[in-house]
């Protein structure tokens, strides 16, 4: 079995674990095509200062390859990007992947039953089933900001740092204070001059409590896997619980709300500053940042925090709408990414010409997050509505796929011409979805990342992961039509 053709799109966590799970069912006619010269996906993208993971390294792994050798509870970028570079060459994927080629374009023959896709340097491939690894957070985003092109210094996203830049003496200015600015704030902070931080909505904020693991606990990991394997239950189900606090106005979402501000009046002294960092949204509509040192840096008397809109960029630095010129030899932006997007770039059509992002024009959906009526034998990881708040996404992503490879088992096994999704499924599942949104933070009166600008959640998963597990542990086929037109 399988000599049909799949094409992975992305080398990161979700295309390299799908690699290993068809390699484990016996397939082996697949293809990595990785837009960058090494794999990690966003883990190899963002190696900007003080990178590092919000999920606790025992369970932000795969649960096929623990690793008793993390450093820290929290991990940092390198040591991520190590692991899966680690697991690439253990489980022999290195030869699947063709780094340096981005896809451009996919369209779906129906008479062939074939993929055409097209590289961005224009090389045509075909291939019988797509799997798209390329998640949310693959498109950084950079406002479109008045005046941007007349400033004369540097300037880079924070997803794309410039490590040959050297902030130190320099006035920076950063554009944003989400996830990734409060973990490279702390580190470029003591370098710099000055550093103004334009903060546009201030966020909730609870410690890391991030340490290190011990040589002594290492060494325990590795002579009894059984201890890091309850490590990472214990953690998963710590993790899951905490779903109850994204429940509009629940007992926890208040009572991590009283912590969030009781950290915050521990760590920021002055009232003022206080005020300006205080959120005006309940917990949980945006993403909770975790964070063991970020306070204490906006403490610090080179560092100002203005909640003043932009104006425009000029050619020495940012002006905000008081009418105040903040100086700046380098400019960052910690502006997150393009994430309701999803495939985007990537222009794809499915049956009868029609194209995804018209699909999509009132907001992503997919069935489970993983397939769309009307593009077969596309599958989806890390699609629409399957981001979290409260645990592991790569827990998520081995559900997924689990589930895309039984479909691909099926498909080579009955000799498919293409499995599609009943679009009636889709219909139902994703308002079923949207009514379980509707009672969660993330539905409330803030605009995220996971929503699009009319308020429809399409990035985040709406219950606890033990019921998507549930959903995804075995493909219910009824729910699919194949190729030839006549039912399964």
């Amino acid at each position: 079995m399988g000599s049909r053709r799949i094409a992975i799109l992305g080398a990161g966590i979700s295309g390299l674990c799908t690699a290993i799970a068809l390699k484990r069912a016996g397939i082996h006619s697949f293809t990595i095509y990785e837009k960058s010269d090494k794999l990690g996906g966003t883990w190899y993208d963002n190696s900007y200062p003080g990178a590092a993971c919000d999920v606790p390294s025992p369970l932000y792994s795969f649960s096929f390859e623990p690793n008793p050798d993390w450093s820290r509870m929290f991990s940092p970028q390198p040591e991520i990007q190590r692991y899966l570079a680690g697991c690439a060459e253990k489980y022999g994927l290195l030869p699947h992947i063709r780094f340096g080629t981005e896809v451009a374009a996919a369209s779906f023959d129906e008479a062939a039953g074939t993929w055409r896709l097209r590289t961005a340097a224009g090389e045509s491939l075909e291939a019988d089933v797509v799997v798209s690894g390329t998640g949310q957070l693959n498109r950084p985003h950079v406002p479109d900001l008045p005046g941007l092109g007349d400033f004369e210094g540097a300037q880079f996203h924070s997803a794309r740092w410039d490590h040959g830049h050297d902030l130190s003496g320099e006035n920076v200015v950063v554009v944003g204070n989400g996830a990734s600015a409060i973990q490279f704030i702390p580190q470029i902070a003591p370098q710099v001059k000055r550093l103004t931080i334009l903060q546009r909505s201030a966020n909730w904020v609870i410690p890391r409590q991030d340490f290190a693991f011990s040589e002594r606990a290492k060494q325990r990991f590795r002579r009894f896997p059984v201890l890091l394997r309850m490590l990472r239950w214990f953690v998963y189900w710590q993790l899951e619980l905490r779903f109850f606090g994204f429940f509009r106005d629940s007992w926890l979402s208040r009572r991590l709300e009283r912590g969030a501000r009781e950290y915050l009046e521990a760590t920021i002294p002055d009232p003022a500053l206080r005020e300006v960092l205080t959120p005006d949204y309940p917990i949980g509509c945006k993403r909770i940042l975790i964070s063991d040192d970020y306070y204490q840096s906006l403490c610090r008397e080179n560092v100002e925090v203005v909640t003043s809109p932009i104006e425009r960029v000029v050619p020495g630095g940012v002006r905000t709408a008081d009418g105040r010129v903040h100086p700046a030899d380098t400019l960052i932006f910690a502006t997150g990414f393009e994430t309701t997007s999803f495939l985007a770039p990537i222009q794809v059509e499915g049956l009868g010409g029609r194209k995804l992002e018209e699909e999509w024009r009132e907001g992503a959906e997919a069935y489970l997050g993983v397939a769309v009526a009307g593009f077969p034998n596309l599958f989806l990881l890390y699609g629409p509505n399957t981001n979290l708040g409260h645990n592991s996404i790569i827990f998520m992503i081995e559900c997924q796929v689990g589930y895309v490879v039984q479909c691909i088992r099926e498909l080579f096994a009955r000799d498919l011409p293409w499995l599609d999704v009943r679009r009636e499924a889709q219909t139902r599942y994703n308002a079923e979805l949207q009514r379980a949104l509707a009672k969660t933070a993330w539905a409330a009166g803030c605009s995220s990342w996971y929503k699009t600008a009319s308020g429809k959640v399409t990035n985040n998963w709406s219950g606890f992961t033990v019921d998507y597990w549930r959903r995804t542990l075995h493909p219910r086929f009824a729910d699919f039509r194949k190729g030839s037109g006549l039912e399964l």
